[in-house]
């Protein structure tokens, strides 16, 4: 189990999509730390988020990919280039919206919304932020909107039929 760990972990791309200057104010003065926010992904699938803080950038970024490690999840493709169907999802004020694209339409995406879908290995896509455009709930829209995916296959399990009967 760890072994399998381990090799899944080098495998996966990481880039860093904020890096912020946290103050603190005591008596004594001011106190800065730095957060963290990296997406890691294999581009077949597997993505993930994560955040870290730490006293100094290093460390706060070797903290991030270790929590983004553990929030990694299984994205659904289809010909392994777009997605099944449009999906809207919301975290805090930002609210994504992604739709699946022709062959050949390659990524419309911004920011952060786009080191997510690169990462997920997503080819042809459409996207749009609305609301808020802050870096980190962007990312954690699309990754949401991402999870929604349902493929056909999926839902004829749910509904206890073959996929040629839907």
């Amino acid at each position: 189990m760890k072994q399998n760990n381990e090799v899944k972990k080098n495998l996966l791309e990481e880039q860093v999509i904020n890096i912020g200057r946290v103050t603190k104010v005591t008596k004594g003065g001011r106190h800065f730390r730095f957060s963290a926010t990296v997406v890691v992904g294999n581009r077949k699938g597997l993505v993930g988020i994560g955040t870290g803080k730490a006293n100094e950038v290093p460390e706060a970024i070797k903290k991030a990919i270790q929590a983004a490690n553990k929030n990694v999840c299984k994205v659904s493709l289809i010909d392994n280039r777009t997605i099944c169907h449009e999906a809207t999802a919301k975290v805090g004020r930002a609210v994504v919206l992604i739709k699946p694209a022709k062959e050949g339409n390659g990524i419309i995406a911004g920011g952060a919304a786009r080191a997510v879908i690169e990462l997920a290995g997503i080819k042809d896509i459409v996207s749009k932020s609305l609301g808020s455009n802050t870096k980190v709930n962007v990312a954690k829209a699309t990754l949401e909107a991402l999870k929604m995916q349902r493929t056909p296959a999926k839902i004829a399990a749910l509904r206890g039929k073959k996929v040629e009967e839907l």
